[in-house]
């Protein structure tokens, strides 16, 4: 295996291991306050706000091409009732991955783009029980949608790095 240690250009120091994976603890919407209503529930793969809104987590997965392994985004996405129902009545079901796929919106900013990733149109593929699910983007001009069609390569894993390990530099 290669090290894949870097060297920080925003701090000048070497940084042993590359992160391949990011994404906030909830969804764009959620508030702090949100805790204390009982509409509401926030964990690891789930949310629900005020009863009107339902969000899981997935991963959008992006090829390196130049190293091993893949990058993925730990995203939110906004799901319809009857689509977060069914996900639910399906979460421990062995053979869940032969669902459909849901539409949803994608609610997590990623701010190393130079547009809004929010609100993006996705397709939410159920993975196997323990998995999270897969999310695809729709196939847009959108920098991360082309990224995720075309792969990147460990030079911008490394500038992922860079921006969101040191935002304000």
């Amino acid at each position: 295996m290669t090290d894949l240690g870097y060297l920080c250009r925003c701090c000048g120091e070497r940084h042993e291991g590359m992160p391949f994976s990011y994404g906030p603890t909830a969804p764009a919407q959620w508030r702090d306050e949100l805790a204390d209503d009982e509409r509401s529930m926030l964990d690891s793969d789930l949310c629900i706000i005020e009863a009107r809104f339902f969000y899981v987590r997935g991963r959008i997965v992006i090829p390196v091409l130049d190293a091993e392994p893949e990058f993925d985004w730990l995203v939110w996405v906004s799901l319809s009732r009857p689509n977060f129902e069914r996900m639910l009545d399906v979460w421990t079901t062995p053979g869940r991955e032969q669902e459909p796929p849901y539409f949803g919106w994608l609610c997590t900013e990623l701010p190393v783009y130079p547009a809004t990733t929010l609100s993006l149109k996705t397709h939410v593929h159920t993975q196997r029980v323990g998995k999270r699910p897969h999310i695809e983007l729709e196939a847009t001009d959108h920098p991360l949608a082309v990224e995720q069609r075309t792969g990147i390569t460990l030079s911008r894993v490394q500038e992922f790095a860079e921006l969101l390990l040191h935002p304000d530099a």
